[in-house]
């Protein structure tokens, strides 16, 4: 995008977490919409083969987190890991076998989430280390001061499609567009953490629950109408937010595929593009691409 901002004055810290393992209870089971029992892998570890581009839906599993799932140790350490990072902050591997190897955020979750190349998540494992280039939390649009800014590489935003159009609008490319009624779990959490769930995303729950979301694609961006996430997530009407779809299938009701929030405001301050290669796959890939901020000619994977 050709916008002014304030990417000049945003500092960049060098932040630290590692690569959690796969968590359950002694339950075990958990229960889809419809009453059956399920136990399926889902959230932390290390998921290969799911890229930014491949589809959000369509897998045997619950709350599916691509690529790496990473967090730190220390609760308050996590909670800035958590709050600081921005979708397309770089990501190096600091330990392991694929110390060196480079990937980018791609949304959060319960954890950081990480794409990386998959020779690297191949011999990759809990327990190893990372670092992240943390930029973007406020960043501002000088031309556009109704809208917030969350969660968003400066970088990232220089790439995407769009801009400010003739009528002073921001112009935002996006591969979907989701009614108000699919929004579920993460509605009241603040927009810095985590991410929000899309209801009726997926095959398999009949006509009466699909929203007509089943070809969401992990890395998709999408606008959420009648959305405030600007202090918080929320319904209000008029509003809408732009988001990032970081997480894969769920099979518990009020759950789905979830968007991270990437910016949100009045609905009359936007200029909405349909777009179906409105992905994070067309500006972090190929793995080869020019580096976004906080990363060096150095970076490869």
């Amino acid at each position: 995008m050709n916008l002014t901002a304030n990417q000049a004055r945003l500092p960049r810290q060098v932040l630290t977490g590692e690569v959690w393992p796969a968590v359950s209870d002694r339950h075990a089971y958990r229960v889809d919409p419809d009453g059956r029992p399920f136990v399926l892998p889902g959230m932390g570890a290390v998921t290969l083969e799911v890229h930014c581009g491949d589809p959000a839906t369509g897998y045997a599993s619950d709350h599916l987190e691509p690529g790496a799932s990473v967090r730190h140790r220390d609760p308050a350490a996590n909670h800035a890991l958590q709050f600081l990072t921005c979708i397309g902050n770089v990501v190096h591997v600091a330990s392991g076998p694929a110390t060196g190897a480079a990937g980018h955020v791609i949304g959060q979750h319960a954890y950081v989430l990480v794409d990386f190349p998959d020779a690297a998540l191949a011999v990759m494992g809990p327990g190893d280390q990372v670092t992240v280039t943390a930029v973007g939390q406020g960043l501002a649009l000088a031309d556009h001061p109704a809208i917030v800014v969350k969660n968003c590489d400066p970088g990232l935003l220089e790439r995407m499609p769009g801009g400010t159009t003739a009528d002073g609008r921001l112009e935002v490319h996006v591969a979907a567009r989701v009614p108000a009624e699919a929004i579920g779990a993460g509605a009241g959490m603040i927009s810095e953490y985590a991410n929000t769930d899309l209801m009726g995303a997926y095959a398999g729950l009949g006509e009466d629950l699909s929203l007509g979301l089943e070809s969401l694609r992990i890395g998709d961006v999408v606008c959420l109408t009648d959305s405030d996430h600007r202090y918080g997530r929320g319904y209000r009407a008029g509003y809408l937010t732009i988001g990032v779809i970081s997480t894969g299938q769920c099979m518990l009701f009020g759950h789905g595929p979830g968007p991270s929030t990437l910016m949100s405001g009045p609905a009359e301050a936007f200029s909405i593009v349909d777009d179906a290669s409105a992905n994070l796959v067309s500006w972090l890939h190929p793995w080869a691409a020019a580096p976004l901020a906080g990363e060096t000619d150095d970076d490869t994977s």
